[in-house]
């Protein structure tokens, strides 16, 4: 268990959270949610001991153990893969260690022999002798080649590394499990594993960061929403928050609303009659009842959701793309399908590389070696490529001239619409093209694509950069979005929201094509 009593954090004039209370217990799993810059690793890192409040204290159970995901890639660098792994059992590590030197001396005496026997005991209370294929199955779960188990960390690929220190985290059923983002880097059936392994450990504390709404979604029990300086936690997952909240803030709006009408009447009747003795009594009435009308108080949210809604003026016809034998030497060959009415189809591939590369083909970006793509006469296309920086490099455009290129209609009010749809208002419609942040570009993309009006879109990790609300707009622009869609992303909650249809390239060939879910697709 860890305990919250009273915490603050500030630095300098900003407080990132006032008097926090909280109290994380045993078999349940925490996902700390928040917009950017709220503070949600930074309270990880008080939880796990790496910064001290400045006020207030955490608690944590001195016979728990706590294991946290390391951030630091190079921090194991020098360790052999296995024990890396092992290395989240601090304690077992350091007593393998000194047992290790006690029988390496060449003048083993009685008292060293007393002393390997009791760290013999303590290494068995802590399944020591079966740490080795303990942290082996570990990696195995995890697609970590076995060739690599006795390699060193360093040496390793960089995306492997996240793997093992996943395995360091998990190892040794740690009482207490702080996770910071850890399906980033993850395929999606090593995401698939770590979600039913979390939903096993029915004995520990786990808390985590993600912008992974469906891994969310699977392994939560309550969500930990940091916003106004402060943390509340709500039972349930990510959607049942997000629906709850929601509704919350609508119905208070009402209330609000039902409210102010009441008083401006209670204030003409007073107006009226407050002069009138016949109608005095009834206007002091109404004078106290207009007293105590206190209208709810409606925090604005540090949250900005976008509004993503994608339109097409042009019906779609019955021949809309058909794709036969496409083949780029090296990269992927005779890659066939024929898109059909109604379909979204979600693309899989472990390297992203390759379907960025299938996509540019596709849209005539890239010449392909071999193969056709024919598109449908009424078919009007839209892409959005992962790397769009060329579009703002260098552009010293305002967001307002930058978005004008893309539309029919140039006047400014117009423009200014889409751009504060897209959480551009009054001067940062004025920004430079060339400073925008990552986010920021996506959302800009995504404001040109709806300008488009296209009937047939093409997402190449459209979520890259965004945070979890503008994932969440995007989700439901994607899902409401009634023409054809080809897509690929990270984003596991919108694959299996979207997509009816999945295509997998493994090796650069087509080695699953069906009319499935995302969801089915994974338990085949």
């Amino acid at each position: 268990m860890i305990q919250c009593n009273n915490v603050s954090l500030q630095f300098g004039s900003r407080v990132l959270f006032d008097n926090v209370n909280l109290k994380f217990t045993k078999g349940n799993c925490y996902g700390i949610i928040g917009a950017n810059g709220a503070g949600k690793s930074t309270f990880l890192k008080l939880l796990a001991g790496d910064m001290e409040p400045n006020k207030g204290e955490i608690s944590v159970d001195k016979n728990e153990r706590m294991s946290v995901l390391a951030q630091n890639q190079n921090a194991y660098d020098n360790c052999t893969v296995i024990d890396a792994v092992m290395w989240g059992h601090k304690r077992l590590m350091e007593v393998k260690s000194e047992r290790e030197r006690l029988y390496a001396k060449p003048d083993f005496t009685d008292e060293d022999g007393v002393a390997a026997a009791e760290l013999e005991g303590e290494f068995a209370d802590m399944n020591g002798y079966e740490a080795e294929s303990d942290a082996e199955t570990l990696l195995n779960s995890l697609k970590v080649d076995s060739s690599l188990f006795y390699e060193q960390m360093g040496g390793i690929d960089a995306k492997m590394k996240v793997k093992v220190l996943l395995a360091q985290a998990l190892f040794g059923h740690p009482d207490i499990l702080i996770l910071d983002e850890p399906t980033n880097n993850l395929d999606a059936k090593s995401v698939k594993w770590l979600e039913d392994y979390l939903m096993t450990l029915d004995e520990t504390t786990i808390i985590i960061v993600s912008h992974n709404r469906h891994f969310l979604n699977r392994v939560c029990t309550h969500i930990c929403d940091v916003d106004f300086r402060q943390i509340k936690i709500y039972v349930g997952n990510y959607d049942f928050w997000y629906e709850t909240s929601q509704l919350a803030l609508r119905q208070s709006k009402e209330q609000n609303k039902k409210l102010e009408a009441r008083a401006k009447e209670l204030q003409e009747f007073i107006a009226r009659f407050s002069a009138n003795a016949s109608k005095s009594k009834q206007a002091t009435s109404r004078k106290r009842e207009l007293e105590k009308i206190k209208l709810d108080d409606i925090k604005p949210s540090s949250r900005r959701y976008p509004f993503i809604d994608f339109k097409y003026e042009r019906e779609i016809g019955n021949e809309i793309l058909t794709v036969e034998g496409l083949t780029k030497n090296g990269v992927f060959e005779d890659i066939s399908f024929k898109v059909k009415r109604d379909e979204k189809i979600g693309f899989i591939c472990s390297n992203s590389q390759t379907l960025s590369i299938l996509f540019d083909c596709i849209m005539g970006l890239k010449e392909a070696d071999a193969g056709t793509v024919k598109w449908g006469q009424t078919i009007i296309p839209a892409y959005m490529p992962q790397n769009y920086d060329g579009f703002f490099d260098g552009c010293d455009l305002s967001l307002v001239e930058w978005l004008s290129q893309y539309s029919k209609e140039h006047y400014e009010e117009y423009l200014r619409g889409w751009l504060g749809r897209m959480l551009f208002s009054g001067q940062e419609a004025l920004k430079k093209a060339s400073v925008l942040s990552g986010g920021e570009k996506v959302r800009c993309m995504l404001a040109k694509m709806m300008l488009s009006q296209a009937n047939f879109l093409i997402f190449d990790e459209p979520t890259n950069h965004l945070d979890l609300e503008s994932i969440t707009a995007l989700n439901k622009g994607m899902t409401g979005f009634k023409g054809n869609m080809l897509f690929v992303t990270h984003d596991e909650e919108i694959i299996q929201t979207v997509a009816n249809r999945i295509i997998e390239i493994d090796g650069g060939k087509k080695v699953f094509d069906k009319e499935t879910t995302y969801d089915e697709y994974l338990e085949l």
